[in-house]
């Protein structure tokens, strides 16, 4: 989603990395959480072209390393192979289900269980000082102070109607054909409200690189509102969340590691019990520095949003997400570390 790349899928081979890694059919698809890095192999690192997902991307599910897969086989148009693994934590699968093998045990259809829901919308919230760890050239990342508000708060990424592959929702195809980073700038411009435009680019940085232009071009299309209603519904759930427990918990863990279940309960407390199972975590890898770091944060949502909508029954009213994404990262300080 932000960067328009694909971030690095881990593929096994047909005998990837040994007798108890054995390739367990599955349908359906899955959805890319954050930018992941990955492989051809998933013992060997190899990957070439360099091939990412997209967060927010819907991919061809094939496959699990086995019945209880660390490793998704998706389908990756226009990669050399296509067929590439992922690591389970990257994404979520949607519409998951097993097809049958010769070796298919009594307890497969217990680990590949079809989904029981989707939210109706995923808010997808970064924190901006790791995103700019893996991408130091764009302009926004350039642009980073220690008194910025990125330093310290959330940033928003997008508001995506569900389900996943909602997109470009009546879009020129010009405009489809654009919307890749090298010509977010040729996508049409977004037009909203003076005090929405300034809180807007405070909120997302990336609207320094025309990520608004992208997120309207790619979701809001589909989201059934005004460009102005769009971006204030983000606008005010992003609010909601900078002015939380779980903001504060993660400006007192600056430099420091989180866990997933930290990060649950800190929603559980400020949203009810339960709203941290609506929440992914997602990380990054520095490979600069070797650090596993915590990139974004995805909340699954169900119900109408508006201007006086409450971001707990929001959260409570969707369906728990099966995996809490990334178990650990650490919140990363503002500036190149």
């Amino acid at each position: 989603m932000r960067t328009g790349l694909v971030f690095g899928l881990a593929l096994a081979a047909a005998s990837p990395t040994g007798a108890a890694w054995a390739e367990v059919k599955l349908s359906g698809a899955f959805v890319a959480d954050a930018t992941c890095p990955a492989t051809q192999a998933i013992k060997s690192g190899k990957n070439p072209g360099n091939i990412s997902t997209d967060a927010g991307q819907s991919y061809e599910l094939l496959a699990g390393n086995k019945d209880a897969p660390t490793h998704y086989l998706i389908r990756v148009p226009g990669a050399d192979p296509e067929r590439r693994w992922v690591k389970v934590d990257c994404g979520h699968v949607s519409g998951a289900s097993t097809m049958p093998t010769a070796r298919a045990p009594a307890d497969r259809e217990k680990s590949a269980a079809p989904a029981s829901g989707k939210p109706e919308y995923v808010l997808a919230l970064s924190w901006q000082p790791a995103f700019c760890e893996t991408k130091p050239g764009k302009t926004e990342c350039k642009a980073q102070t220690a008194a910025g508000f990125d330093a310290t708060h959330f940033t928003l990424h997008g508001l995506w109607p569900q389900p996943n592959g909602n997109f470009y929702c009546q879009v020129a195809v010009a405009d489809k054909a654009n919307d890749n980073p090298a010509h977010w700038q040729d996508l049409p411009p977004v037009e909203l409200e003076p005090n929405t435009r300034s809180e807007l680019d405070q909120v997302m940085p990336g609207t320094a690189s025309d990520l608004d232009r992208h997120e309207w071009i790619k979701h809001g299309t589909c989201y059934g509102k005004s460009q102005q209603e769009y971006f204030s519904d983000a606008l005010n759930l992003t609010r909601a969340v900078n002015a939380s427990p779980v903001r504060d918990l993660f400006t007192q863990k600056i430099g420091r590691d989180l866990t997933s279940d930290q990060i649950r309960a800190a929603f559980d407390s400020a949203f009810g019990p339960g709203a941290g199972d609506r929440v992914r975590v997602s990380c990054l890898d520095d490979h600069s520095s070797g650090r596993r770091l915590i990139g974004e944060l995805t909340l699954g949502l169900t119900g109408p949003i508006g201007q006086n909508s409450s971001l707990s029954e929001l959260l409570l009213a969707s369906v728990p997400t099966n995996n809490a994404g990334c178990p650990k990262g650490t919140v990363d300080p503002i500036e190149f570390q």
